[in-house]
């Protein structure tokens, strides 16, 4: 069945989180790799958290929260916090990324964003990543005020787009999304670009790809 949308995570999927670790190599050292893979696995330990307690705060604030207690871990100068959550608010895309999205976009697929980013951090990502013209639609878990992998996010294109979950292509880096989104009834694909290993939640990928490139010889 040829799909009728093609739905994207966006953070490590579409945008590199480490780039904004990276970008201030020079000033946080040679730990700033294990500083922003703490960064992110704290970051999204804290959705998963809030959202089993039902005290949801926004992305954003929860980027601020786990950036706070990293920098601490870490031993990082405070001085930096602002200019590292500048520089999230415009992570840098993979390099294939505009090249794929333009050839499916010629190929009139409606391509989304599917993400627990707010809107106005997702509108201002794609944007200045000269992206915006790209997307039908930059769906934001701030809809439903709960964090992946609820259902109740996955229902947010099918509900849009008045579509099965299985006419929907659904790619992300995490597994544990993948997974989710999988379980909820899409086609799920892994983008698997550091080669590591699926986890057992379930669900496992019929594709899985090292880049976005290679999604173009499944769709």
């Amino acid at each position: 069945m040829k799909p009728k949308a093609i739905v994207f995570d966006a953070y490590g999927t579409l945008f590199d989180v480490n780039s904004a670790a990276e970008k201030c190599k020079s000033k946080i050292g040679n730990k700033w790799e294990s500083f922003a893979n703490f960064w992110r696995t704290t970051q999204l330990e804290y959705t998963w958290l809030r959202s089993l307690m039902k005290k949801h705060k926004d992305f954003w604030q929860v980027t601020e929260d786990s950036l706070d207690k990293s920098m601490k871990v870490f031993n990082i100068d405070n001085s930096l916090k602002k200019e590292l959550l500048n520089l999230y608010k415009i992570l840098s895309p993979y390099p294939e990324v505009k090249k794929v999205l333009t050839n499916l976009k010629e190929k009139k697929f409606k391509l989304a964003i599917l993400s627990n980013g707010t809107p106005e951090l997702l509108e201002e990502l794609v944007k200045e990543n000269n992206l915006d013209n790209l997307f039908d639609d930059l769906f934001s878990i701030e809809q439903v005020k709960i964090y992946k992998p609820d259902s109740k996010v996955y229902d947010l294109p099918i509900k849009k787009y008045k579509i099965k979950p299985e006419e929907i292509v659904f790619l992300s880096a995490n597994t544990w999304d993948v997974s989710g989104g999988g379980n909820y009834g899409y086609n799920s694909v892994w983008v698997n670009r550091n080669r590591s290993h699926f986890d057992n939640l379930d669900y496992h990928p019929k594709n899985e790809i090292g880049n976005l490139t290679q999604l173009l010889d499944i769709v």
